[in-house]
C-alpha cells in the first residue's frame, strides 16, 4: 500500500522510487481498488467500490518513480522488457454507469477467469478462447497540473491509454511534464479488444513489469508514441471519437512529415494508404484512437478493412457522419451477433466484444466514416471427441 495509489495521480506525490536514467526497474501491479476486485467479489460490491469512491478512478497504480535528470520538455522512453501476469482475471459490466452502452446494460455481471500461461489462452465461454497478450491498460508520467486527478482519463503524459499493442517488446515515448518524471503503472490486462466496449478488459495484476527506462534530450515530442518491431503508433484521445480521430491524424501526418522528411500536405496524402488506425477504446472519458505507420514499406500491419465475413473473420460495418454513431453500430451489431448466431448470453456477449473485437477505421470523409469491426473466427473451438 506504500508504494501504490487507488484511482488518482498527484504530481506532488512522493516517489517510492528513485531511478538513473538508463536503469531497469520491476515492479508488482495490484488488481483494483487496492486488491479489493479479486476472484470472489461479486458486481454490486465491485459497484459499491466506485459508488463510495466518487471521482476516483477504479485502478491502482504503482509508483512514482522518480527518474533522475529528467526535465519538462524530454522525453521518457520506456521499454517494457517482460510482463508476468497472475494467473486469475476478471471481467466486469458496472450495472448501468459505465461502458459504451450503460442505458442498454442497467444489469450488471462479473467473470473471474483462469489464465493459462502456458497456452497462453483463457476460456472466457465454454468452446470459446481468448488469446492472452499482456500489456499495461495504464502507464505514464505525472501530469503537469498541479492537484489530485483520476487515473481515468488519458492525455499527452499517457495514462489509461488502453492500447493493446503496448506489450513487452515494444517502447512508450512520452513527454515528460514535470521534473523527475514521475513514472507509474497499473490497469494490468491480460487481454483486450480494439474498443474495450464494456469498460473492462481481461482486467489482471502483474507479479513482474520489467522496464528499461531512458530519458531523452533534444528531440521534444507533444504526445505520447509507441514503438514496436514494424511500425510507430501515433494516437488521440477526445471525448468526441471525432475530435479523438482528427487529433490522432494530426499526430500521425506530423510524424510521417518528420520520417519521410516530406512536407504536411504530402504526409496528409500519403497517411490514407499508410497508416493503419484502430478503436482503443471508447469507454476512458476521453474516447482513444490509435494509427500503426510501419518503418518499412514493407512492415504495414494488416489494413483488410472488409465489409462482410471473410473466411478468418466474422465482421460488422457501420457509416454514419458522426463517429461515435458508427462505432455504436458496428459495436452494437457485434453484439447482437453473439446473441443471434452465437446464443451468447447478452451479458456475456457484452464482455466477449470488450475483450475480443478488433474495430477498425476505414475510409474517413465529412460525409461519411466507417467502421469495420472483426472477431476471429478461430476465438471459437468445438472440443475434440474422445
Amino acid at each position: 500500500l506504500e508504494t501504490t495509489q487507488w484511482g488518482w495521480f498527484n504530481n506532488a506525490q512522493a516517489p517510492v522510487l528513485r531511478i538513473n536514467s538508463g536503469d531497469t526497474v520491476v515492479m508488482e501491479t495490484m488488481m483494483h481498488s487496492h486488491n479489493q476486485v479479486v476472484p470472489g467479489r461479486t458486481i454490486e460490491e465491485i459497484k459499491k467500490l466506485r459508488t463510495d469512491h466518487p471521482g476516483r478512478g477504479p485502478h491502482t497504480v504503482t509508483g512514482p518513480i522518480y527518474v533522475e535528470g529528467a526535465e519538462p520538455g524530454d522525453v521518457l522512453r520506456v521499454r517494457l522488457n517482460k510482463i508476468v501476469p497472475r494467473a486469475y482475471g476478471v471481467n466486469f459490466n458496472v450495472p448501468g454507469m459505465f461502458g459504451q452502452f450503460p442505458k442498454e446494460y442497467q444489469d450488471g455481471q462479473v467473470k473471474y477467469l483462469y489464465l493459462d500461461w502456458d497456452k497462453k489462452e483463457a476460456e472466457f465461454l465454454p468452446g470459446v478462447y481468448i488469446p492472452l497478450r499482456p500489456f499495461p491498460g495504464t502507464i505514464g508520467v505525472a501530469r503537469k497540473e498541479p492537484g489530485q486527478y483520476t487515473t481515468v482519463p488519458p492525455g499527452e503524459f499517457a495514462g489509461n491509454m488502453d492500447i493493446r499493442d503496448l506489450v513487452a517488446g515494444t517502447t512508450l515515448h512520452v513527454p515528460e511534464q514535470v521534473k523527475g518524471a514521475l513514472l507509474w503503472s497499473g490497469d494490468s490486462h491480460a487481454a483486450q479488444g480494439n474498443g474495450e466496449v464494456n469498460l473492462t478488459a481481461i482486467e489482471t495484476a502483474y507479479r513482474e513489469l520489467n522496464m528499461t527506462v531512458s530519458v531523452i534530450k533534444g528531440k521534444p515530442i507533444d504526445f505520447p508514441r509507441i514503438e514496436t518491431r514494424k511500425s510507430w503508433i501515433t494516437m488521440g484521445f477526445d471525448p468526441d471519437l471525432n475530435k479523438a480521430w482528427a487529433q490522432a491524424r494530426a499526430e500521425t501526418v506530423k510524424f510521417l512529415a518528420e520520417q519521410r522528411k516530406i512536407a504536411p500536405a504530402q504526409a496528409a496524402q500519403l497517411m490514407p494508404t499508410t497508416s493503419d488506425c484502430r478503436i482503443s477504446q471508447v469507454v476512458n472519458v476521453k474516447k482513444g484512437i490509435h494509427c500503426f505507420n510501419p518503418k518499412q514499406t514493407g512492415d504495414k500491419e494488416d489494413m483488410e478493412r472488409p465489409t462482410a465475413d471473410t473466411a478468418q473473420y466474422y465482421v460488422k460495418h457501420a457509416k454514419d457522419a458522426d463517429l461515435n454513431k458508427a462505432m455504436d453500430a458496428a459495436s452494437m451489431a457485434t453484439i447482437k451477433f453473439y446473441e443471434s448466431d452465437k446464443r451468447i448470453a447478452r451479458l456475456d456477449a457484452y464482455g466477449l466484444a470488450s475483450v475480443a473485437m478488433d474495430c477498425r477505421v476505414g475510409a474517413i470523409s465529412d460525409q461519411e466514416k466507417n467502421i469495420h469491426c472483426l472477431v476471429p473466427k478461430s476465438l471459437w473451438r468445438t472440443a475434440a471427441k474422445k
